[in-house]
């Protein structure tokens, strides 16, 4: 993601292919160190912990709830583990929030939205301090980019290069926007002068998910705190680290207290609380659908605001006039980037039965080429672990099903350990693909893909279009009136037109159907985080 023009892969960033040319890609063990990270015995407090990672990076790891700029223990000073999952060992502990810890952070943000420190500040006050932030993350970027490597298992390449520079672009383009988010005069005529205000809604409860810690939470701050709003950040169990890292940066840019707070915590408990909260004016969730189901449940209880981007099994339509080598390039990013953890990620590829074999042919080759799995600070690696041992798990059994359903293992196909250790699988291709089966239907969240055959351009628009999603798509063709036709009849929040996944911050994010509802990035990314207020003012009076 270079300065992040570039094309990013998303429910997250991307690459711009070929990111790697490396030759010959095996599943060979790669060497890691004995101890992959070092935890210092000496705790500064209870609240942090000195951690050393195996690039050399050293940094103090908070481990607290971030609530009024301090970090916290939880009422009842529980906690949960975070795993390394390229060695299965414990990185640290964190404190995870209980309901009352909710409560506490959420009169934490109430208060704030209500001080004259936040509520009075200008927009161009306030895009000040979102500025501010931009360039500490920027300061940070190493930092930042180990954490993520360490705690969620993503190349540490892929971090530095497109994770945190997406989180400093998102912060700059909406901190920019803060006095600029501009309400109308209405002409009615003489008798009145009517006009329209955008206030903020209040107190935001966010919940981002594990696959991109970083980016999802920026995606969320930005037009939250653009519009003037507080928020309650709820972090994935699963990867809390760099995110409570970049708490410190918050407070450091000059953020009042209580305008961000940040809670560690199982969704259970702590997401439920959140979630259910009298106080709390709108969540915003990125997750499952299943989750985004049970959410909007909860919030309708107090009939909260509510922005949800799920699920998705997105289509990628290969014609017989497409560019192949492109074609293949881009299906390698859309699915195996981000170790298939992409909510975006083009994982059902729909061919033309005329260029089925040399696609598939072309696609392999791709795969074998660039996707190195090994250690994630390796600079030579592509593909990372699963995020944990569940996900590692689910994604096997997926794998294990489209056996038994009778789909062709067209490459890998199994669990690729590096010396024993760690939750990596093959990047795994099948092909002979029937759209009943459940590799084709169901939502797998790995590195494996479905390959299924089409005779014609309607055929090809009824299986894209035969999904509970609709979040992305992709299209491959020379000819751009079949382009835009097939675009406008895919049933699909975006569509990608001889790419996959190069989303961009500027440009609206989100689903149709059971992907999600509302918009995140761009200018329709402010629209969930503002009330527009109408004024009417009767000249006659």
């Amino acid at each position: 993601m270079a300065v992040f023009s570039s094309p990013r892969v998303l429910c997250a960033p991307s690459r711009t292919p070929p990111l790697l040319s490396l030759s010959l890609r095996s599943h060979k063990p790669t060497t890691l160190r004995p101890r992959y990270f070092s935890l210092s015995t000496h705790l500064r407090t209870k609240m942090e912990v000195e951690l050393t990672a195996p690039n050399g990076r050293k940094w103090t790891q908070p481990l607290g709830l971030f609530i009024n700029n301090e970090f916290v223990k939880s009422s009842n000073e529980q906690k949960l583990a975070s795993i390394n999952p390229t060695t299965e060992e414990e990185i640290c502990s964190v404190y995870a929030a209980t309901s009352d810890d909710i409560d506490t952070a959420v009169a934490a943000a109430r208060k704030a939205f209500k001080d004259p420190s936040w509520k009075s500040l200008s927009g161009t006050e306030r895009g000040a301090l979102m500025l501010k932030l931009a360039d500490l993350v920027s300061q940070h970027a190493e930092t930042l980019a180990t954490i993520e490597c360490l705690d969620n298992g993503k190349p540490y390449t892929t971090a530095l290069a497109e994770n945190v520079p997406e989180v400093v672009n998102v912060f700059r383009y909406y901190g920019g926007y803060a006095d600029k988010n501009f309400g109308q005069v209405i002409d009615v005529g003489p008798a009145k002068f009517a006009y329209t205000v955008k206030e903020p809604l209040g107190v935001c409860g966010q919940i981002i998910p594990w696959n991109y810690p970083l980016d999802m939470a920026a995606w969320k701050l930005g037009p939250a705190l653009c519009c003037g709003n507080t928020v309650v950040l709820k972090l994935a169990e699963q990867t809390p680290l760099s995110m409570l890292y970049l708490a410190k940066l918050i407070k450091e840019a000059g953020f009042p207290p209580g305008v961000v707070n940040i809670i560690n915590g199982h969704g259970r408990e702590a997401g439920a609380a959140l979630v259910q909260h009298p106080q709390v004016d709108k969540i915003a969730f990125t997750g499952s659908t299943a989750t985004g189901k049970e959410i909007m449940k909860m919030a309708s209880a107090t009939m909260k605001n509510i922005t949800l981007e799920t699920g998705g099994k997105s289509p990628l339509i290969v014609f017989e006039d497409a560019d192949l080598d492109l074609a293949a390039t881009w299906s390698h990013i859309g699915i195996m980037s981000n170790q298939g953890q992409i909510c975006t990620a083009t994982s059902r590829i729909l061919v033309h039965e005329g260029i089925y074999d040399k696609f598939t042919e072309a696609f392999r080759a791709k795969i074998q080429e660039i996707s190195v799995l090994g250690d994630p600070f390796e600079e030579t690696t592509f593909q990372g672990p699963q995020v944990t041992k569940q996900q590692y798990e689910r994604v096997l059994s997926y794998i294990d099903i489209g056996k038994e359903e009778g789909a062709t293992v067209f490459l890998g196909g199994e669990a690729a350990p590096q010396r024993g250790k760690g939750f990596f699988i093959a990047p795994t291709v099948f092909t002979n693909v029937k759209p009943t089966m459940r590799i084709y239907r169901e939502e797998i969240f790995g590195p494996c893909v479905a390959i299924a055959s089409f005779k014609t351009e309607e055929e090809a628009v009824e299986m894209a279009n035969d999904s509970t999603y609709g979040l992305g798509s992709a299209i491959f063709t020379r000819d751009l009136n079949r382009a835009h036709r097939v675009a406008r009849e895919i049933e699909a929040g975006m569509v990608w037109i001889n790419s996959s996944n190069d989303s961009d911050f500027r440009i609206p994010f989100g689903g149709v159907k059971q992907s999600g509802i509302g918009r995140e990035l761009g200018e329709a990314g402010l629209a969930p985080y503002c009330n527009v207020k109408a004024i009417h003012v009767n000249m006659a009076a």
